[in-house]
């Protein structure tokens, strides 16, 4: 699980970095992560499920469509033939369209702290102190100097999105890809994608079709919530999980926004159980297994 040398796949113009587990015999699942983060937040998750799946975790940054179009391009160059697919914050952003765009893909997914559309300022983050910071992160010539100049994003927001403390060798791995201002573009750009009051339009309109391919989807869900959180409060997961088809919540007890920090131990034993118990299923019902090259010929 080093972060020096991990594997690379060319893909369209550029390398991704990814990092993996698991037998490639088994089903493969698909790892998103959110801004700020790399495959470096799913480090202590994976090892839970690599004896029930072959994990696969990319690392993507860029705007939210050109995300989807190297996401799809991984898959692609990869042979990645069905996954099930965990996400959190902008990963099931990703998720969520790809599943729209491809549900025979999915196998199952299991997500957290997700992205949704929503009408109003008041109905994004919990908390007028993270509304307002996220105003900023919007407001040109200021959101530049935050992000860009002062690495906000990755200094306050993200040791702020989780309840225990990371260390000093955590935080050099989270800070490596953003050490100059022009490597933190990235960060400064998805918190300008998030889909808040109609805007960005494009954005909005993705993740809308996504949520209603979501809302009448039948492959299996596993929901975590948390509390207090930051997008999804544990209310608002109840209800959520209610109106989906096949979907299981998990409570996690206390926790930000980046939950893999707070409780991996909890997150990969249920999504292991969660991919066992649906393969398990599927054998019984005589299911042939379909899970692409990448796990046999890589």
């Amino acid at each position: 699980m080093n972060d020096i040398s991990l594997p690379k796949l060319s893909v369209l113009d550029s390398e991704i970095a990814y990092r993996e587990a698991g037998g490639r015999e088994k089903p493969i699942a698909l790892f998103l992560h959110g801004n700020p983060t790399s495959s470096y937040i799913w480090r202590n998750i994976i090892p839970l499920v690599a004896g029930v799946a072959h994990c696969v975790a990319p690392d993507i940054a860029y705007r939210f469509e050109d995300h989807a179009r190297y996401l799809d391009a991984f898959i692609a160059e990869a042979g990645i033939g069905s996954a099930y697919l965990v996400a959190q914050d902008w990963g099931t952003a990703l998720g969520f369209d790809l599943a729209a765009r491809r549900p025979e893909f999915v196998r199952g997914l299991a997500f957290m702290e997700f992205i949704r559309p929503v009408r109003t300022w008041e109905e994004f983050v919990r908390g007028s102190k993270g509304r307002e910071i996220f105003r900023k992160f919007r407001t040109p010539g200021e959101g530049e100097k935050l992000i860009l100049e002062g690495n906000v994003f990755v200094e306050r927001v993200l040791p702020g999105g989780m309840v225990r403390k990371l260390s000093d060798e955590e935080m050099a791995v989270y800070r490596a890809p953003f050490l100059t201002p022009g490597s933190r573009l990235p960060t400064w750009r998805f918190p300008n994608e998030l889909p808040i009051a109609g805007e960005p339009a494009d954005v909005v309109a993705t993740l809308e079709n996504a949520h209603a391919a979501l809302a009448v989807s039948t492959y299996p869900k596993l929901l975590f919530a948390a509390e207090p959180v930051a997008l999804v409060s544990p209310a608002f997961a109840e209800e959520f999980a209610g109106k989906l088809t096949d979907c299981r919540l998990i409570r996690l007890g206390a926790g930000v926004h980046f939950l893999q920090e707070d409780h991996p131990e909890a997150i990969g034993r249920a999504v292991a159980d969660f991919i066992a118990d649906i393969e398990k299923l599927a054998a019984q019902k005589g299911r042939v297994a379909r899970f692409g090259r990448f796990n046999a010929e890589r």
